[in-house]
């Protein structure tokens, strides 16, 4: 249910907590490791204290940094700044903010769209800003975050000077936090619809109702590469919105473009209308069976693209994604012509990069077919991967060629 708040934010949320949790060895050597994260498990003594900021120290008692502090996530401690003594003003929250804002100065000429914080990646952990345009899209996953919501805010209207800002916190994470999931409109007035220009190709997001934050920024860079390959026929499976396949059209012939969804080929449909292209037809099927019967009718494509929804939700869930993650990729390897190239990714985190390629050489091997590994791929800028931090780097991409 979204809701207005629509206010200049009362920026109050300076603290300097005397709260303290101790953690044991394990969780300060977690740290130490370049990991900001420290589990329940790892907690000696709990801070007397609600949700926010508070000081860390060792089980020797040594001071390790300032956290945030969540009560009843499995994710305890989220690690901040290891000055002990540090004030989280709005001074603190402005600079460590512009940092952020800054890194993505070089994506100005390329595109009105980008991820202006990663979380844990800007080593703001929990917090999502996705700029579209003239408008901002905050998402705030932790309680010991949230206290500081008006300072975060008062800082972002400083640096970026938007028109709006909407906080679609309505992700599972804020669950596992005890926060409610919502939508709210925090400041000025955000439209339900935004246009991207994304390396001169045009679509719209929906920051309201669409996907993550309206869009799927993190394959910005990938679309772009594809599009510098493609040729002949074109296939782009799990379409959505289509932004695959505007990319390929404009260098392929023809771009048949895929989606169970029609409500999501409607939205493509707009898209294409919006950058005049007329070369990509739509179909509303599932992926798996298209794929098995064009295989079986003898079809061919020189570019396909496989885009999936992550199909490993939980650890748990992994043997089951990596099963349909070889199917379609055993699939579409099949229906390739003689040269044609594959782009093929997975958004699930539990997947990882060796699991990912072993699932490729698996289903290269079933194929029959000789794939040559042309690129891999991954996120782009504006989603960075701090190699200590795993989870900041879920996105996996491959670009193979076919080669008999």
């Amino acid at each position: 249910m979204a809701r207005r708040r629509n206010k200049q934010p009362d920026s109050n949320a300076t603290q300097r907590s005397d709260a303290v949790a101790v953690v044991s060895a394990r969780g300060a050597a977690r740290w130490q490791r370049g990991h900001p994260w420290i589990f329940r498990s790892d907690v000696r003594e709990i801070p007397g204290a609600p949700a926010g900021a508070v000081r860390v120290l060792d089980d020797r008692r040594r001071p390790l940094g300032i956290a945030l502090w969540s009560p009843v996530s499995e994710i305890s401690l989220r690690l901040l700044d290891s000055d002990p003594d540090v004030t989280l003003d709005d001074a603190w929250w402005f600079q460590r903010l512009r940092q952020a804002v800054e890194r993505r100065t070089p994506l100005a000429g390329t595109t009105n769209a980008c991820r202006l914080v990663h979380g844990e990646g800007d080593a703001i952990p929990s917090l999502v800003c996705d700029r579209y345009d003239r408008w901002l899209v905050v998402q705030i996953n932790s309680a010991g975050l949230e206290p500081f919501r008006s300072s975060i805010l008062a800082a972002l209207l400083a640096l970026v000077q938007p028109l709006g800002v909407l906080a679609r916190n309505d992700a599972t994470a804020r669950a596992r936090e005890g926060l409610p999931r919502e939508t709210t409109l925090e400041y000025g007035d955000v439209p339900r619809e935004i246009e991207v220009n994304e390396h001169d190709v045009r679509y719209l997001a929906a920051p309201w109702t669409g996907q993550k934050t309206g869009a799927f920024l993190d394959q910005r860079e990938n679309r772009l590469r594809v599009r510098e390959v493609a040729s002949g026929r074109a296939l782009d499976c799990f379409a959505y919105h289509g932004s695959f396949a505007l990319h390929m059209a404009m260098a392929a012939g023809q771009v048949v473009a895929l989606d169970s969804s029609a409500d999501a080929l409607a939205r493509a449909r707009n898209n294409a209308s919006l950058n005049s292209t007329e070369n990509i037809d739509f179909v509303e099927a599932d992926a798996f069976d298209y794929l098995r019967e064009r295989e079986r009718a003898g079809e061919r494509f020189d570019t396909i693209v496989l885009d999936p929804p992550a199909f490993a939700k939980t650890r748990a869930t992994l043997p089951t994604a990596l099963n349909g993650y070889h199917e379609i990729n055993l699939r579409a390897m099949r229906l390739l012509a003689t040269g044609g190239l594959l782009f093929t990714a997975s958004c699930s985190y539990h997947l990882n990069k060796p699991h990912f390629l072993g699932m490729l050489e698996d289903a290269a091997r079933d194929s029959g077919r000789r794939m040559v590994l042309r690129e891999l791929r991954g996120q782009p800028l504006d989603h960075p991967e701090v190699l200590t931090i795993p989870e900041t780097g879920y996105l996996k991409g491959a670009l193979l060629e076919a080669a008999d």
